[in-house]
């Protein structure tokens, strides 16, 4: 039950923290290709990477604040059920090449972030 609090709680952070970026990134970039969704999934990715090496293999934290940190919030935050929504707006429109760019950049670059924040976590302590 303490599991689900902590996720429950810390989604709702996830998901406001969200919100706010994609109204700040939408506001100073503008445009058609959704750099806000883009931008939450990448910085989601990096998190997600170096978040769970650094608490699993240097910050002792409890499992229970552990799930909450990377199910809860960022699983709020970096939902990708957005993702195809992004291309499929694009798409519509008859902008084939940046909904297929997006898609692409997305996975190959959250791929890339992911791999930083792991990389980055395990060589903080010079492991």
């Amino acid at each position: 039950m303490k599991t689900l609090a902590f996720i429950a709680v810390f989604a709702i952070f996830g998901a406001i923290a969200r919100y706010l970026q994609a109204l700040v990134v939408a506001h100073v970039v503008g445009g058609p290709f959704p750099w806000d969704i883009l931008s939450i999934n990448l910085l989601g990715s990096f998190a997600m990477g170096f978040l769970f090496f650094e608490t699993l293999e240097r910050i002792s934290i409890s499992p229970e604040l552990r799930t909450g940190l990377l199910t809860g919030f960022l699983g709020a935050y970096t939902t990708f059920s957005t993702y195809t929504f992004g291309a499929v707006g694009l798409i519509e429109h008859g902008a084939w090449i940046l909904g297929m760019s997006y898609l692409l950049g997305s996975v190959v670059l959250g791929l890339a972030a992911t791999t930083f924040g792991a990389w980055l976590s395990r060589s903080i302590s010079g492991g």
